[in-house]
């Protein structure tokens, strides 16, 4: 939502502790999100079949609807008998202050999913990315795919923020890949207690965004590798960029190609976020990514990716 004026021109100073504001808001824009979600939509918009796993509500069956006929497959989502699906609330003013709320609601489920029996109907997982969840769901699906031999990727994001060390240990040892934005590599090393070559030796690949100086990916005995954002982007709106980043990347590691030529992928699918108002609203043919990969990268980087290519 939108407030035309400034929250700060209705507070007073000495009243704070009996605050009781209401503010009229000029609109209203619901939209689609969620970092599986998106993730999931990203991975299927160039073909692949990912398998959304977590937990939402009764109220699902709308946005459940608009996944499947993009090709996610939502089998596998828990719905609550008693909770909404989280969702996020955000009211902005004139000069860009916000009040927020963060409703985890049927979230708090995710911590009763069992992998097993979905490895059992769907088959074995390329990887099981685990991103921000309820942190005990985080917690049980990392241990479970340690003791079951799933390769799994550590995509903690916001839950950075509020995990303790031990919990993020937990979350990160033995990834196949950890993915965060700088800031949250920071926090990694600060609330593990691991400096960056301990964190290097504890996974396989860390793939760092770096906004619109790219990605920066690091691998053990290997010179850290630096790939430039997509070239000629005209940034809108940043919310769900990190998501397409990681769809496209883990695309392209899922077709077997190299590192380098997975952030490329990533970061073309990403443009298409940034350029477009909310997460899952952009499309685009083989032929127009291709091109724009091309542009990016050169010819060689479009030669490799189109045999793979198939949007949905």
């Amino acid at each position: 939502m939108t407030f035309a004026g400034r929250f700060e021109d209705s507070l007073v100073v000495e009243q704070l502790s009996k605050l009781s504001v209401s503010f009229l808001v000029d609109d209203l824009e619901i939209r689609r999100g969620g970092v599986a979600p998106n993730i999931s939509f990203g991975l299927a918009a160039l073909g692949l079949s990912p398998v959304l796993v977590g937990a939402a509500g009764q109220d699902f069956a709308d946005y459940r609807s608009w996944l499947e006929r993009h090709g996610v497959v939502c089998d596998h989502v828990r719905i609550s008998e008693s909770r909404h699906t989280a969702r996020f609330v955000c009211t902005t003013d004139s000069t860009m202050a916000q009040f927020a709320s963060f409703y985890p609601g049927a979230m708090s489920e995710a911590r009763l999913i069992e992998l097993a029996p979905i490895v059992a109907r769907v088959g074995e997982p390329a990887y099981v990315l685990i991103g921000a969840d309820d942190p005990d769901g985080m917690l049980r699906h990392t241990e479970e795919c340690r003791q079951r031999g799933y390769r799994f990727i550590a995509d903690p994001s916001q839950q950075l923020a509020f995990g303790e060390g031990e919990l993020i240990r937990a979350l990160v040892d033995g990834a196949a890949l950890l993915f965060t934005n700088e800031y949250e590599s920071h926090l990694v090393e600060q609330k593990t207690g691991w400096d960056a070559a301990e964190i290097l030796g504890r996974v396989e690949v860390q793939v760092t965004t770096l906004g619109a100086e790219g990605v920066r990916i690091r691998r053990r005995e290997h010179d850290d590798l630096v790939v430039p954002a997509a070239a000629g982007v005209t940034a809108v709106e940043p919310t769900g960029v990190g998501d397409a980043f990681r769809a496209g990347f883990l695309a392209a590691t899922t077709w077997g190609l190299g590192l380098e030529r997975a952030a490329q992928v990533g970061c073309v699918l990403a443009a298409y976020v940034v350029e477009t108002v909310g997460t899952q609203e952009y499309a685009f043919t083989a032929a127009s990514f291709l091109g724009r990969l091309g542009d990016s990268y050169g010819a060689a980087a479009a030669a490799e990716v189109e045999p793979h290519l198939r949007p949905a």
